[in-house]
């Protein structure tokens, strides 16, 4: 697992039944592209963020693959239609095998 990885998203609280929201989604995240090399010349492994995937109550939002161009920390933002109360679920998965989660429910008001 890399060391000091951490998500942040941002969703309202509650929305209208039906109406759209913007999400937004940040991961602090050492990105390395696997074409550097270190002082001895060895390659350093890539190690990015490969993928991310938003679901609703099960559902599939958003699912991104990110390939070795993708910038440190990515940032994504995105419009999603709540047709109910439920829980928003976020996940990021890791070139190494660590998959990073975090949950927002939204209420409807």
């Amino acid at each position: 697992m890399a060391e000091g990885v951490k998500p942040r998203v941002k969703v309202p609280s509650s929305a209208a039944a039906g109406e759209a929201i913007t999400i937004k989604t940040l991961i602090s995240h050492q990105m390395e592209s696997g074409q550097r090399k270190d002082a001895d010349g060895n390659t350093i492994p890539r190690s990015i963020i490969n993928r991310f995937t938003c679901d609703f109550n099960g559902q599939n939002v958003v699912d991104v693959k990110m390939e070795p161009a993708i910038s440190t920390n990515p940032y994504f933002e995105f419009q999603a239609t709540v047709p109910e109360a439920g829980e928003f679920k976020f996940t990021w998965y890791d070139d190494d095998g660590s998959v990073y989660e975090e949950t927002k429910e939204i209420a409807i008001g």
